[in-house]
């Protein structure tokens, strides 16, 4: 494996000479097996090869004395290499050029070797143990709902470390009531309710629990919410054009988002939808594309335009890295995964604001609602519309009346009879 990317002889001898050479050739094994850049591998042997010298000249004889100068090392080698450094993101990226071959060599050799990479636990894992089992199993949540409170809690359980009260038992009306001020302050009112709601089901598990003595479910305040209250966060057509226009098809990045942008915008997809489909959504002989992970838990098949077809057919041939997943879209570096429903969104996001169009939470929902707006212009029936971009109750089409110009400008120009 090491002929790959050492042309000489000499140097492959030379490394697997080396004490750790047998490990690092594996751990070269392993990047390649994961798609790693030929740089990144060389600049991986690079330090693999340093941090043989630095452990046997501190006399290491064992694998398992390793762990104990992997720190020694990596600190030596950040102050030889931060010199240049001006900012505390430039002196984290020399400490992940070197810690991250190092550690990964280590789990190589030593199965129990957990390095820095730490799984990030649960919130209230140690006093309330069984509450996301309980979400899981008894509930029957969905994944999306599960993240939602996994969210909100350590949202709470940061809150309550902050103000000296981690224990469960010791909680107070008057401190939840404090929690949600604070929480008002950085979410819009639905997602003050969310929190609320969250927080309510989690009382209620620990008083059935007996985990707390009193129920304090009653103790979340409700925020007053309005149906209909909001407008739908549409953009015009002239600035749609101008959002894909900046997008950028030369590069793997640019020819994934462009085609993700596109499927947004022609059918009003969610991120998750997106984030989710699989090579075999796309029924190529028949040109139709299959959304099988709605909200709803419903499917829909749409003709494939010929517009989102060549882009898909682009990414597919030009960009696309030749993995085992079968998700269609997938992350443009090593280790290769498939995209996240949050990044479908913040790419989008990130391309709005690029082009300087002001709109209230920028995102893939903005193209949601730019792409129901269209059909409202277009008279099309709001029932068509639900069907169309899955919408599970008639009502949450409704909403888009607000956006119908044409049909209110009828209404208060005139008696109206025509229009009922």
């Amino acid at each position: 494996m090491l002929e790959r990317y050492f042309v000489r002889p000499r140097t492959v001898d030379r490394i697997r000479g080396l004490w750790l050479g047998h490990a690092i050739e594996q751990y070269v094994e392993w990047m390649t097996q994961r798609q790693a850049a030929e740089q990144t591998v060389k600049a991986a042997v690079q330090r693999l090869v340093r941090f043989n010298a630095f452990a046997l000249s501190h006399g290491a004889t064992t694998w398992e004395e390793l762990p104990a100068l992997a720190e020694a090392f990596i600190a030596h080698w950040i102050q030889e290499h931060s010199g240049y450094c001006r900012t505390a993101q430039a002196r984290a990226a020399v400490n992940s050029q070197v810690r991250v071959p190092v550690e990964g060599l280590l789990r190589l050799l030593l199965p129990n070797f957990a390095g820095t990479q730490h799984a990030v636990p649960l919130p209230f894992a140690s006093s309330a143990p069984g509450f996301f089992t309980y979400l899981h199993e008894e509930r029957g949540l969905r994944p999306m709902t599960v993240h939602q409170y996994r969210h909100h809690l350590w949202s709470f359980e940061g809150y309550l470390d902050q103000v000296d009260s981690p224990n469960l038992s010791e909680l107070t009306p008057a401190l939840i009531n404090t929690f949600i001020l604070e929480r008002a302050k950085t979410l819009s009112p639905g997602g003050v309710g969310g929190c609320g709601s969250v927080l309510r089901m989690f009382f209620r598990y620990l008083y059935r629990e007996r985990l707390i003595a009193t129920d304090l479910n009653r103790a979340v305040p409700r925020g007053r919410t309005y149906r209909q209250s909001a407008i739908p966060r549409s953009i015009s057509r002239d600035d749609i054009q101008r959002v894909l226009a900046a997008v950028d098809c030369r590069d793997a990045i640019g020819k994934r988002d462009y085609a993700m942008m596109l499927l947004l915008i022609n059918y009003g997809l969610r991120a998750r939808e997106i984030a989710a489909m699989q090579l075999e959504d796309i029924d190529w002989q028949k040109a139709q594309l299959h959304v099988t992970a709605r909200k709803g838990g419903h499917a829909t098949i749409y003709p494939l335009s010929a517009s989102v077809g060549e882009a898909i057919i682009e990414y597919l041939r030009c960009a696309r890295p030749d993995v085992e997943h079968r998700t269609l879209f997938i992350t443009t570096k090593s280790p290769y995964a498939p995209i996240s429903h949050w990044c479908v969104s913040q790419r989008a996001g990130q391309y709005i604001r690029a082009v300087g169009i002001k709109v209230h939470r920028a995102g893939s929902h903005t193209f949601r609602h730019s792409c129901v707006q269209r059909m409202v212009d277009a008279d099309i029936p709001f029932k068509v519309i639900g069907d169309f971009v899955g919408h599970r109750r008639p009502a949450s089409t409704q909403i888009y009346g607000k956006v119908a110009l044409h049909k209110l400008r009828a209404l208060a120009l005139g008696d109206a009879e025509e229009m009922l």
